[in-house]
């Protein structure tokens, strides 16, 4: 599952990078059924208001934030991440830390 504004986020990072075919081999494999976007829900917009401020001092930004709403509104403990740095300090409402992979 793939919350949607990291679809974006991960176009810009291939393009600012210099691999923009990377990005296309995503959508194949979103196409092909291997992940499924997740918008976000009006909760989840407020929710990831809440958690950008909380955390204003952290540069915690709208994909990390959403990615947290949609964790918590799914009930997952596990987020596949290399974000490590905003993720290990990130406390969702439904458990005491997230289980971070790889790990």
């Amino acid at each position: 599952m793939l919350p949607a504004p990291v679809v974006v986020e991960f176009d810009w990072l291939c393009s600012s990078r210099g691999f923009p075919e990377i990005a296309l081999v995503l959508l194949d494999d979103i196409l092909g059924g291997a992940y499924t976007v997740t918008a976000l829900t009006s909760q989840d917009h407020a929710r990831c208001r809440e958690v950008m401020a909380r955390y204003a001092d952290a540069d915690i930004g709208i994909v990390d934030a959403a990615v947290l709403a949609i964790v918590e509104r799914l009930n997952e403990t596990k987020v596949a991440t290399l974000d490590g740095k905003h993720f290990r300090f990130l406390r969702p409402k439904h458990v005491s830390a997230l289980h971070l992979l790889p790990s």
